[in-house]
Order: structure tokens, then C-alpha cells, then sequence
């Protein structure tokens, strides 16, 4: 997937770099929220509950005797379960979280005219309100505990209790850590498709059309305040 997201960067078509973008910027933050997320659901949450019915000392232990994670009615290896979250997430970023985040956000606030730190947070609140109840409703059906057979509200109180658990961590780690460390690669990657988008702005101001060209202009901004300072 990867490899197809660099040769496809070659092209000199604005729209396909804004699409290669929106991509690979769905990608790294997928990736580092999927580990982010394992390590505090399986360590966090779960670590207690795993090393008492193991009857290990620690949580890598306790996953290791009991085969991996609970997951489909079986159990995983946890580098499976981590590659079926990342796809799952990331086809959800990119085909309803990222596109409908970019638009709630855009009825508010515009990111050449509003302070970047406003948009920014605007885009993350939305993504996180879309993906958190999205992705621990998968969670719930990837880890519900079948063997004791399956109830309906039963799943939906679970699947409640995750998101009650996942909200607080996911804003606040994507606000303060995962969003401000992928603007920081985007711009190193992206330096020729931010240099494009300042030049379209320097006559006008264009409202940003699709979510890659919000992060051009919430990178700009950011580098504008810089300067004054």
C-alpha cells in the first residue's frame, strides 16, 4: 500500500497529491493510533483482568499464555489483531471519518482566516466524535465473549462502557500528540504541495476544497504566527 502511495506522489497533478496526501495522512495517524490504542486497552483496561485469570505477573505474560487476544471467538496473535484494526480504521478514516470531519469543521471556521490551533480542533473533535463510536462498535463485535452466548443490550452496554473508556484518550491523545506529530511529517513530505497551495493563496484567500488542502493551510498559518513571533 505503501509503495503505490509513492509512485502515485510522482505525478504532478494537484488533485491526485491531494488525494496521495489525504492518504497517506490517514495512514500514519491510523498507525499510530492503532498501537496507541492496543497497548492502553490491553495494558490500562484490560492488564489487571488478563494477569488474574492467567495467574501471571505481567500482561505480556498473561497474553502470551493464553495464546494471544480474544478476538472472533478465538484467540489471536495480538500483531493479527493489530492489522485487522489498522485496516478497519483506516478504510473508516478515509471514507467516512476524515471527509465528514473536514466538512463539519468547514462550516464554522476556515482555516486562512480563523487561528489554526481552531480549526485544528474542530477537525479533531468531529473525527473523534465520527471514528471512537464507530471503531468501538467493531471492537465490540470483534471482542464480544461469544462463548457465553449473545445478548443485545448486552452488546450495546458494552459497546456504550468502550466509549466511555476510549473518548477521554483518543481527544486528548489526538489533540496533544498524534495530530501535531503527523502535521509535523505531512509538511516534510508535502513541502511542494504546501508551497503550491501558499502560492494559490497569495493574491486571495481560497477556502480550502477537501481536507488536504485544510492541512496545507492550517501549516501555513501555523508557520505565518511563527514568523511574527
Amino acid at each position: 500500500m505503501f509503495n503505490c502511495m509513492v509512485l502515485m506522489m510522482k505525478t504532478n497533478s494537484p488533485s491526485h497529491q491531494n488525494q496521495v496526501q489525504h492518504l497517506v495522512y490517514a495512514l500514519i495517524t491510523v498507525i499510530i493510533t492503532v498501537h496507541a490504542f492496543v497497548f492502553y486497552n490491553l495494558y490500562v483496561i484490560e492488564g489487571e483482568a488478563i494477569m488474574r485469570a492467567t495467574g501471571t505477573t505481567s500482561v505480556l505474560q498473561g497474553l502470551n499464555s493464553q495464546g494471544g487476544v480474544y478476538m472472533f471467538g478465538r484467540y489471536l496473535p495480538v500483531w493479527l489483531m493489530i492489522v485487522i484494526e489498522m485496516a478497519c480504521a483506516f478504510v473508516l478514516a478515509v471514507s467516512m471519518g476524515s471527509p465528514l470531519a473536514f466538512r463539519l469543521a468547514s462550516r464554522k471556521f476556515d482555516p486562512r482566516r480563523n487561528h489554526p490551533m481552531i480549526f485544528e480542533a474542530a477537525i479533531i473533535t468531529a473525527t473523534v466524535c465520527l471514528m471512537c463510536p464507530s471503531m468501538s462498535l467493531l471492537a465490540d463485535f470483534f471482542y464480544y465473549p461469544y462463548y457465553e452466548g449473545f445478548d443485545v443490550i448486552d452488546f450495546l452496554c458494552r459497546w456504550f462502557r468502550m466509549i466511555c473508556y476510549n473518548l477521554p484518550f483518543a481527544y486528548f491523545s489526538q489533540m496533544f500528540f498524534v495530530q501535531p506529530f503527523v502535521r509535523f511529517v505531512i509538511r516534510m513530505i508535502f513541502a511542494e504541495n504546501i508551497a503550491r497551495r501558499n502560492e494559490q493563496n497569495t493574491n486571495r484567500k481560497v477556502k480550502p476544497s477537501d481536507e488536504a488542502e485544510a492541512i496545507a493551510d492550517v501549516i501555513i498559518r501555523e508557520s505565518e504566527i511563527a514568523s511574527m513571533d
